[in-house]
């Protein structure tokens, strides 16, 4: 396994620091377009599901830059940064974009999946990927739960996956996407793995 060594690492590479602007920059058009009664970006660009009605080709791309409120963006791009600059410093740019938007689109077609699902925004599933990506790079690195109870990345992926199955099983009325964070981990682990077979295949 990879060892963690963060000297010489940029804390806000190329990739990582345009998905954070991007990101802002679509919350505060909604925000701004909601407020003035013009348009609802979350509407035309967040991810419906076929039985709606609502469903337009380019959502499952679009969806996740959109987001519900201030601490749904802020959580989502706490993350991205936590765990992006890190795999974006040791896959390169290129690699780690196609990484995230894979995982990305993969949750939001298995959210098309789920029955009864509605509309569906954030980053939540390319950033469970990044979070499946970590911890499989660094399993015995530590992160810090809630800032204060160090876990090492393994158990933590291991931990959150099982929380969003759980959720997604008995609480899938809750308005959280539980299936399409799962989607984005899954697409990751397959991704990961088929490269891992390919180590010198160039992106």
């Amino acid at each position: 396994m990879a060892q963690y060594q963060p000297q010489g690492f940029s804390l806000l590479p190329a990739a990582v620091k345009h998905l954070l602007i991007i990101n802002a920059i679509c919350y505060a058009a909604y925000r701004l377009l909601l407020m003035q009664h013009i348009l609802d970006l979350n509407y035309l660009l967040g991810l419906w599901h076929p039985a709606t009605g609502g469903f337009r080709p380019w959502q499952p791309l679009t969806y996740m830059f959109m987001h519900a409120n201030v601490s749904h963006l802020f959580f989502n791009m706490f993350a991205l940064w936590m765990f992006g600059n890190t795999m974006e410093n040791l896959w390169g740019t290129k690699r780690f974009l196609i990484y995230y938007l894979a995982c990305g689109l993969g949750a939001g077609l298995l959210s098309l999946c789920i029955p009864g699902a509605t509309l569906t925004v954030g980053a939540s599933g390319a950033v469970y990927g990044l979070l499946l990506a970590f911890g499989m790079t660094f399993p015995n690195e530590y992160i810090y739960l809630y800032f204060l109870m160090p876990i090492k990345a393994k158990w933590f992926v291991i931990g959150y996956a099982a929380i969003e199955l759980i959720q997604g099983v008995f609480y899938s009325y809750d308005g959280v996407a539980h299936f399409a964070h799962l989607g984005g981990m899954l697409v990751g682990l397959l991704l990961i793995l088929w490269w891992r077979r390919r180590p010198f295949l160039k992106i």
